[in-house]
């Protein structure tokens, strides 16, 4: 099984994906100065649950976490699968929500928001349904057509900055470790490296690569925080939904046919984003079809997106996905942080193999 350069680029892309709009606002809210630091724990608590998942699933080449759970016996099987499935979908229901919202406000304020969503939903399953190795092509595919977009619009975006609002640059005050909106910012810093546990058997990557994607993405994570906060200030900047959005909205470019690059800007991060809600459906799916294998996957996948759909339905604004974010700020951290725990230790009691168990 052959090492695939498609594993690093959908990892890239997913955290493209989930960067520039949700991810500037909680920053912003959870501190008014020095924002560099909050972004700085945040990265390095990624790169080093990172490290550990792959640690972890190297331990075991050739199988997904839902073999090595479901192996090490029933009892880890419903500690580690169940919450990573029930993770998995509410991380749909609130992907497809807020950002369908996001869609509406800056691009479609005519269409009605359901139908956004049930577009959202649609292609992604169309695409987790043909299997992960379509999507890791069609992350080829998007790689080459819009990350060229995407550095455009970062470029031009610079255009409004005014460095006077980097001061100051140190702050003694670390408030914002307690603050909601900082764990809630953490939806972006760790949602998009699990799926690495559900690429085996079907595709193989060097760790090497995954690091060298990871210290790509990186710098994005700042750049989407202080891009506002550099075009605004801190004060304007924290007043704003979607304050990166709204950044690259300002800025003007004559010679563009199109009066807005937030368009591309928007259809490119959209796309990216569909990565992650193909892989998250196809995830969820997978671990659901392990519990209820009589039930062919297609039909699963198929009540993932109507169950989706319902719960979408039922959100009524904006305050409400909050909400809803907030509540699923602990089952976040411990799937982030006891899945790659969880396989270090299956790994050191098992010494590295899987053995068939009674229980599964």
């Amino acid at each position: 099984m052959g090492k695939n350069i498609q594993v690093p680029v959908l990892y890239f892309l997913i955290h493209l994906g989930l960067i520039f709009f949700m991810y500037p606002r909680n920053i912003i809210e959870s501190t008014d100065s020095s924002h560099w630091i909050p972004i700085l724990i945040a990265v390095v608590f990624h790169f080093i649950l990172l490290l550990l998942y792959m640690k972890g699933l190297s331990y075991f080449p050739g199988h997904s976490v839902i073999t090595i759970f479901s192996k090490a016996g029933k009892v880890y099987s419903l500690l580690f699968l169940l919450p990573l499935c029930v993770y998995f979908f509410m991380a749909i229901v609130i992907t497809v929500r807020a950002y369908s919202e996001v869609i509406i406000i800056i691009f479609l304020t005519n269409t009605p928001l359901w139908c956004v969503m049930l577009l959202l939903l649609l292609l992604s399953a169309y695409l987790a349904l043909l299997g992960i190795r379509s999507i890791f092509r069609a992350s080829m595919l998007y790689a080459l057509i819009f990350i060229p977009s995407i550095f455009v619009v970062l470029v031009f975006s610079l255009q409004n900055v005014d460095w006077y609002y980097v001061l100051p640059i140190w702050s003694n005050d670390f408030h914002f470790i307690t603050n909601p909106s900082y764990f809630k910012s953490f939806f972006a810093v760790g949602g998009g490296f699990l799926f690495l546990g559900f690429t085996q058997p079907a595709l193989s990557y060097r760790k090497k690569d995954i690091i060298i994607a990871a210290v790509c993405i990186a710098p994005f994570f700042f750049i989407s925080v202080y891009i506002p906060v550099l075009t605004f200030g801190q004060e304007t900047a924290s007043t704003m939904m979607f304050p990166f959005a709204v950044a690259t909205d300002a800025v003007n470019i004559n010679w563009l046919a199109f009066d807005r690059i937030t368009v591309f800007f928007l259809l490119c991060s959209i796309t990216f984003l569909m990565l992650f809600l193909s892989m998250a459906i196809f995830t969820t799916a997978k671990i659901l079809n392990h519990y209820v294998s009589f039930i062919h996957f297609q039909y699963l996948l198929a009540f993932i997106v109507i169950l989706t759909f319902i719960f979408c339905l039922y959100i009524p604004n904006w305050s409400e996905v909050e909400k809803i974010f907030g509540w699923n700020t602990g089952l976040r951290f411990y799937v982030f942080f006891i899945t790659p725990l969880a396989l270090l230790f299956i790994s050191k009691k098992n010494g590295g193999q899987l053995h068939e168990s009674k229980n599964t």
